[in-house]
């Protein structure tokens, strides 16, 4: 078979085989004693609580303060059940969502959520490949207390739950950053993060900005076909302020070295920078795909768990880190046994532009 950077990239380019037992059920207690591997020119088994001694003064964490939302909701037509993952807030004040089931509902519907049926949301349109669109009304303050009141928080399917989430969940599966409230998956690099390992970053010397990035049900959606690049994401809608748009880019001038914590902030980093390496303000929606062949200008690290086979996020790790490193670096995580997905160890990871087309850029750019 011809190399990969003489033919079109393919969905099977990115498998691999991941034993069931590595998939973690629950996280490292505590979070920072997750292990880490080092990938760049070569591989190293660490530790999270190493992460002080890999980054140095004037680097730059960016990190994602999205907060994870009870966004699942089990509801009622009449004798129908759906079952509702909110996927985000519209402009207009209502929400695009993924239903189980969307093929028995009709725009004017009214639906029943059980735990909470005063919410009564309405069905705007037809649905649509499964998803609607749906208005709860004006009041966002009713909204969000029902969800927490009667939503479930949605864990990936990855995660054996079939009771549905145990109350350690609501705390687990929420970032220490989480601010914003928004998210229906959690930004998994930061679940590593802890108190004690924040103070002996700051003690070292490394700054720490934020971005927002509502991270969107289409994250747990599967690929279809072979072909990647004829794959649309689901947009998902991100914040970079003029204030850490300023910090990253004084990072940038004086040396340092910006490091994305997480696949969402470089997701969210590569739609904000130009291919001038400037980062500028953004605010709305972005449904950027990274494919091996972007040149990325946003972040020079990034800290990140091990994703899916045939995923678009193991494809963003392998455009951003070199395919047959991150293949080789995958191979070894499976061997040393390192855990996978959103409860698992995580990686840091060197960018690597060798595979990087001039210009280049990532579908949905």
């Amino acid at each position: 078979m011809p190399p990969l950077s003489e033919r079109p990239l393919a969905t099977s380019d990115f498998a691999f085989d991941l034993p069931e037992a590595l998939i973690a059920q629950s996280p490292a207690r505590p979070r920072d004693s997750a292990r880490l591997l080092r990938i760049g020119a070569a591989r190293e088994d660490l530790s999270v609580r190493d992460l002080p001694a890999l980054l140095g003064p004037g680097d730059l964490m960016v990190v994602n303060d999205t907060r994870v939302i009870p966004a699942r909701l089990r509801a009622r037509r009449g004798e129908a059940r759906v079952e509702i993952m909110l996927n985000r807030a519209e402009a207009d004040g209502t929400w695009h969502a993924l239903v189980r089931n969307a093929r028995r509902l009709r725009a004017g519907d009214v639906l029943s959520i059980e735990g909470a049926p005063e919410l009564a949301p309405r069905v705007v349109d037809a649905p649509e490949g499964g998803a609607v669109r749906l208005d709860f009304g004006p009041d966002g303050a009713a909204l969000a207390a029902a969800l927490e009141r009667a939503g479930e928080i949605p864990l990936p399917p990855y995660i054996a739950r079939p009771e549905g989430p145990r109350p350690e969940d609501r705390e687990d599966y929420q970032p220490i950053f989480a601010r914003v409230p928004g998210a229906v998956a959690a930004p998994t690099a930061s679940l590593h993060f802890t108190p004690a390992l924040l103070e002996a970053l700051q003690a070292r010397g490394v700054g720490r900005t934020t971005l927002t990035l509502h991270v969107g049900a289409g994250t747990f959606l599967p690929l279809r076909g072979e072909d990647p690049r004829a794959q649309r994401l689901h947009a998902e809608w991100g914040e970079v302020t003029e204030r850490a748009a300023r910090a990253i880019n004084e990072t940038r001038a004086r040396g340092g070295r910006v490091v994305a914590i997480g696949t969402t902030a470089l997701r969210l980093l590569e739609t904000a920078t130009g291919s001038d390496n400037i980062t500028r303000p953004f605010r709305g929606l972005t449904d950027i795909f990274l494919l091996p062949g972007h040149r990325f200008h946003g972040a020079d690290l990034l800290l990140t768990n091990f994703h899916l086979p045939r995923s678009t996020l193991f494809m963003l790790v392998c455009a951003f880190g070199g395919t047959e490193r991150m293949r080789a670096a995958y191979a070894h995580a499976v061997g040393a046994g390192y855990r996978f997905y959103s409860y698992g160890d995580a990686c840091l990871i060197d960018r690597n532009d060798a595979e990087a087309a001039p210009g280049g850029a990532g579908a949905g750019a």
